[in-house]
């Protein structure tokens, strides 16, 4: 975890996303707190991150999402390099798909 960004503020940040039960409450939270454009970009890297792991090609990616070789980059450099928070919700968002099935 980067020391840089624990901060008693950011930790409450966190607490009060941890408080969110629904999308509704996602968007509604989200849309408060952040720009359009800051969400399309957290979106557009999460979309990078699922095609990169799906090894899709960087022009793959770039035709579909938009996203520019530097953003794909930084992405794969965080996949590969980084505190593996994408890959922790892409198992849990596997495990919720996989028990929705299940029922």
């Amino acid at each position: 975890m980067n020391k840089k960004l624990q901060s008693e503020n950011v930790g409450r940040l966190f607490r009060a996303v941890l408080t969110l039960r629904t999308e509704e409450e996602c968007y509604q939270f989200f849309e408060d707190i952040c720009t359009i454009n800051e969400l399309l970009s957290f979106s557009q890297r999460y979309e990078v991150a699922e095609m990169l792991r799906e090894k899709k090609t960087y022009l793959e990616i770039a035709e579909k999402t938009g996203a520019s070789t530097a953003t794909i980059s930084r992405v794969n450099r965080s996949l590969n390099f980084g505190n593996d928070g994408y890959d922790l919700t892409f198992r849990r968002l596997k495990e919720q798909e996989e028990r929705k099935e299940a029922d």
